[in-house]
């Protein structure tokens, strides 16, 4: 039987992997939602004539906007069907990915009906990091010491429980 820590990753890594590839494509193509399309279009170029920065360094609405939908797609992809350690980097590149997205919104002045979505994923994304980060926790039986060669089993694990006394 898997460990819950083990079916928590696997489910978020498969509901946000989903999600960003869904995304990713609304950004790439109109087929999904002509109406969620136009208005990505729209949002990106606002993010432009926000930065000119960008312009000056020859990146256009419709490249930034591609830029971001095909790594949302690709890390997506990888959050859902890769195992391993690819999924910790395709997670830690949306997060990046989410960040900027977040700058994106609060430069131009958005209200946070428009971006809480991508919040709620920023901090799902976070959490997903951190659970796979953890160490796998090692049962109680298996703790041990080796001190001069020689095992010995953890203080905290070998010490009579609080309240009773050891007799022997």
């Amino acid at each position: 039987m898997a460990s819950p820590r083990t079916i928590t990753i696997v489910a978020l890594s498969v509901a946000l992997g989903l999600f960003f590839v869904f995304m990713g494509t609304i950004k790439l193509t109109p087929r999904l939602s002509r109406d969620a399309y136009n208005e990505m279009k729209r949002a990106y170029k606002s993010y432009v004539r926000a930065l000119p920065m960008l312009k000056k360094m020859g990146v256009s609405s419709i490249l930034l906007r591609k830029s971001i939908g095909a790594l949302e797609v690709v890390c997506g992809i990888v959050m859902t069907l890769v195992p391993g350690r690819p999924k910790d980097v395709a997670n830690f590149l949306l997060l990046l990915l989410v960040l900027a997205v977040l700058f994106f919104h609060q430069l131009v002045g958005d209200p946070l009906k428009r971006y809480a979505h991508a919040l709620v994923f920023g901090i799902l994304l976070t959490c997903r990091l951190l659970i796979a980060r953890q160490p796998e926790e090692q049962p109680p039986e298996k703790r041990i010491l080796s001190v001069n060669g020689e095992e010995q089993p953890l203080i905290h694990d070998a010490a009579p429980e609080k309240g009773k006394m050891k007799v022997s």
